[in-house]
Formats: structure tokens, C-alpha cells, sequence
């Protein structure tokens, strides 16, 4: 389907699951960590289930995870022009049937998404707290979709627990170093944490992006962690792990 590009967008294209998703350099692109967290999750997968992407951005988790379900999926953008851009991408790519944007405030979610009703929940937040210290991007979507300008960890966890029903899963990317902040709140929030990924820029470095899952009032304890992720050789080229989750086998 044709859809309509603003002056500033263009039109990117995941390989790997042959999505295309309308991006802009002056207000939004998605980053790697969206094509790690929709690697990392494991969604529902019958068609009578329900997915939620939580601070959707342009849609980019949501879009990357239709290949994956049958799944009807929700993706919940507070921005405006953000979730205009996540809804033509939709079109974009005839998901229209399987995939729906509410422009709306996560802390609003229960208004339009009943409570206990979801399977899966995925969530890119913003990952820096703010601060009279805090250096913002002068770029006002970009500060909100990187500082807890309009929403907190906490807000973000309770809300997630709230939406999904027992035993549901859920998937969060964050910085390592709020790890154990991340990990207290969904115990507080009845998520059991189940499976930890460290992703590591390259080899003798710290790991600078943390994925996790949780379930909904699981069992404690359990938790384990998975074999890491390096992002780039020491030629400077994405691994081949990175590169299948962008381009897929054909592309290796």
C-alpha cells in the first residue's frame, strides 16, 4: 500500500523479517535495541492473543514482532507524530487486520486496554532519569523517548504487571546499570524475573544494553542468564548473531 511521507521521512526495511517502517532523522529512528528486544521476546503466538508495545516510538517492536504471532498487537505511543508514523507503517506493511496505535499516555493505558487481559507486553522506556543534573536533548522527541520526562521506571513496570493476566510475559530492554533497580521493582510489581541477556558493544567491554523477562505471579526464583550478545567484531562489522536478527540467513 502507498502512504504518504512527511518531507523529513523515508522508508527503512528489516530484512530479516521483511518489515518497512517509515523512520525520520529529525524526530525519530528506531535503534538496535528495538531489533534486540523483539529477537529476545518470545510473544504469544495463537490468533486469539493479545501483544502490547509499551512507549512504541514509531512502532518499530511492534511491526518487528508481527512476524513472529499471529497476535493481535497493540502498540501505545504517547506523541503524536510518533504514532501517526507508527500507524502508516502499519499500512505500510497490510497489518491493519493484526495491529492497531493509540496515541496515548502509558500512565492512561488501563482507559483503553483492560486490566489482566494481555499475554505479552514488550517496553523500549526511556532510560534516563531526570535530574537537576541531567542533560536533555534539546530535540523534544528524542528527550522524551530517552529521559523519564513523561513516565518512570516504576510507572512503567506497575503498568505493565497491571495489563497482563497470570502467567503473561513480559520484556523490557534497559541499561544494565538499573539492572537491580529493574529487577526490585517487577518483584515488587508481581513479575517474576525468568531470563537475563547482556548484550555487549564488542569483546572487553561492558555490556551496555540489558534484556529481560518476567512472569505475571511466576514462581520466584528461576532466574537465569542466557549467553550474551556482542554487537560488533573486531573488524568493526556487526556479528553474525546481530546481522541475522537485521538481514536475516539470506544476508549472512
Amino acid at each position: 500500500m502507498q502512504v504518504r511521507l512527511q518531507s523529513d521521512e523515508r522508508i527503512d526495511q528489516l530484512y530479516a523479517h521483511d518489515i518497512r517502517i517509515i523512520q525520520s532523522p529529525s524526530v525519530f529512528s528506531f535503534s538496535l535495541d528495538a531489533v534486540l528486544l523483539a529477537d529476545f521476546a518470545r510473544p504469544i503466538l495463537k490468533r486469539t492473543g493479545q501483544v502490547v508495545d509499551l512507549c512504541a516510538g514509531n512502532g518499530a517492536v511492534g511491526l518487528f514482532l508481527s512476524a513472529k504471532t499471529r497476535a493481535t498487537i497493540t502498540a501505545v505511543e504517547l506523541q503524536p507524530r510518533l504514532a501517526d508514523m507508527a500507524r502508516r507503517s502499519v499500512l505500510l506493511n497490510n497489518l491493519e487486520n493484526r495491529m492497531r496505535v493509540l496515541t496515548l499516555d502509558l500512565n492512561d493505558a488501563f482507559t483503553r486496554i483492560p486490566k489482566d487481559s494481555v499475554d505479552t507486553v514488550t517496553c523500549n522506556p526511556p532510560y534516563f532519569p531526570v535530574t537537576p543534573a541531567s542533560k536533555k536533548n534539546p530535540n523534544r522527541y528524542l528527550a522524551v523517548a530517552r529521559h523519564e520526562l513523561t513516565v518512570t521506571l516504576e510507572q512503567v513496570i506497575r503498568i505493565t504487571s497491571g495489563l497482563l493476566k497470570t502467567n503473561g510475559h513480559a520484556y523490557l530492554v534497559h541499561r544494565p546499570d538499573r539492572l537491580g533497580e529493574l529487577i526490585m521493582l517487577m518483584r515488587e510489581y508481581r513479575l517474576a524475573p525468568k531470563r537475563v541477556r547482556l548484550v555487549y558493544p564488542k569483546a572487553g567491554r561492558d555490556a551496555n544494553i540489558v534484556l529481560v523477562e518476567g512472569i505475571k505471579d511466576g514462581r520466584p526464583g528461576g532466574m537465569r542468564f542466557e549467553p550474551p550478545v556482542l554487537t560488533y567484531g573486531k573488524d568493526g562489522q556487526y556479528t553474525p548473531a546481530v546481522r541475522e536478527m537485521l538481514y536475516g540467513d539470506a544476508h549472512q
